[in-house]
């Protein structure tokens, strides 16, 4: 496998921040390098504007990134930033990929990611570096098995 670099936006919680040293190494064992534009404790936001932050810190970077990349923990769901994020990558047509906190048992996911992600994978590298590429759309439960389909209510037309 070629060595690929790849701009990736993490959509994370601040109290996950030691998770994203985790997978840029998992996935630099599988050849992937990815660049992060998100804001975390190495890249800190000290703006207090919820506007400013959206508008000139967070926009900009995920503009930049290919992917925006979502590390999913049983917080996640709560974070009304998370959501912002994975919709705002979304009116871009941004690539939207969740994946399982290492170790993490299921949990309920940010509503954001459940109607707008491409892929949702568990912690394996291949899986994850596939997802980033577009190479798969799956959906794994956080041990890599197949996520329930999930029924879609329809309306009629009139």
């Amino acid at each position: 496998m070629a060595d690929q670099t790849k701009n990736v936006f993490i959509s994370h919680i601040h109290e996950d921040d030691a998770g994203l040293v985790k997978i840029k190494d998992l996935l630099a064992k599988g050849s992937m390098t990815i660049r992060d534009s998100s804001i975390n404790s190495s890249n800190p936001n000290n703006a207090k504007s919820e506007d400013y932050i959206k508008s000139h810190i967070l926009a900009p970077q995920i503009k930049w990134a290919g992917t925006l990349v979502v590390y999913v923990s049983p917080d996640t769901k709560n974070s009304k930033w998370v959501n912002w994020e994975i919709e705002y990558a979304q009116k871009l047509g941004k690539r939207i990929v969740g994946v399982w906190e290492h170790g993490a048992k299921d949990c309920d996911l940010p509503e954001a990611l459940t109607n707008y992600a491409d892929a949702m994978v568990g912690w394996t590298g291949t899986s994850i570096i596939d997802a980033i590429n577009g190479d798969c759309d799956v959906w794994q439960k956080s041990d890599g098995t197949a996520f329930p389909t999930r029924g879609i209510t329809r309306h009629p037309c009139g």
